[in-house]
């Protein structure tokens, strides 16, 4: 009875140390945030019957599509991931997934997010969901050892899902898909450039350059961070301007804006890794909330 027991304890410890492996590869953490980002858009644009299988199969298709994306990041990175104490305990670094099966997994759940996008929403959002890991994987990935360039690059798939979600409900890229393209376009470059401060250290052993001003921990940096979160005051108030929503979210926008930008006077004040810190963590918090409220304000 004992050995059975060790088996079945052995082959239980093994699986879960498989599928941890395999939620690491993909960011699943990372991804369920980009899912999410594509159903605001989805339940924003919808304007009537609500379409199940088109939901679902953006959720299914944006996620894997998400998940390859990192999948691939990591296999492309996987000799710098072993440089940098955040990211040297990835599942390539510490050989958990072999290169081969990591192709592999990597190839199929791509092929799998986009059937699924092209079966169940509409051949522009699959042909975004393309160019959005297309851009991921061999444009921004590359650049963030050549120049904060990478950061703008990046922020267009960062953008993206939101859109996604718009374009498998509505089928068309309308004014307000570009409006709620353009709030998290922006707010790309305050979350990029903290997490960069904050992981300064790290990133300069494998030699990303993503910071601003000659990649400097210093006041005109901590300018340009402040000046990109003073953008979303007014791009938060957009939705609400053209009746996408009520009026309401729009305050709940400003009342967020203002306590992020808040947070960048800190920054400019005393250029310090705590207060880039708390930017991150903000920029975290004000992303969801505002999309949240967005969704609230528009059901009746």
């Amino acid at each position: 009875m004992s050995s059975v027991d060790l088996t079945s304890n052995g082959f239980l410890f093994f699986l879960r140390s498989r599928i941890a492996a395999y939620s690491d590869l993909i960011k699943f953490r990372l991804s369920a945030l980009v899912t999410f980002s594509a159903v605001f858009g989805y339940i924003l644009g919808d304007r009537g019957v609500f379409g199940w299988p088109g939901f679902i199969g953006l959720i299914l298709g944006g996620f894997f599509i998400s998940g390859a994306s990192g999948a691939a990041n990591e296999i492309m990175e996987r000799d710098l991931d072993k440089l940098m104490k955040r990211t040297q305990n990835r599942p390539l670094p510490l050989q958990l997934i072999s290169l081969q099966e990591a192709y592999w997994f990597t190839g199929l759940i791509a092929l799998l997010g986009i059937s699924l996008l092209w079966i169940f929403t509409n051949p522009l959002t699959t042909g975004l969901g393309i160019l959005s890991m297309l851009l991921y994987v061999f444009a921004y990935t590359p650049l963030k050892r050549v120049g904060p360039i990478a950061v703008f690059v990046g922020a267009i798939p960062g953008a993206m899902p939101p859109l996604l979600g718009w374009t498998a409900a509505t089928g068309a890229i309308t004014y307000e898909a570009l409006i709620i393209f353009g709030i998290q376009f922006v707010w790309q470059f305050p979350h990029f450039w903290a997490i960069a401060w904050v992981s300064d250290e790290d990133y300069k052993r494998a030699g990303f350059k993503l910071l601003p001003s000659g990649g400097g921990q210093d006041l005109n940096t901590a300018i340009q961070i402040m000046i990109y979160t003073l953008f979303l005051l007014p791009l938060g108030l957009l939705p609400s301007y053209f009746g996408l929503v009520g009026l309401n979210s729009g305050i709940v926008a400003t009342v967020c804006g203002v306590l992020f930008l808040a947070q960048t006077f800190s920054l400019m004040r005393d250029c310090s890794r705590k207060s880039a810190l708390k930017i991150m963590f903000g920029s975290f918090i004000y992303l969801p909330v505002v999309q949240i409220a967005y969704l609230l304000d528009k059901m009746p």
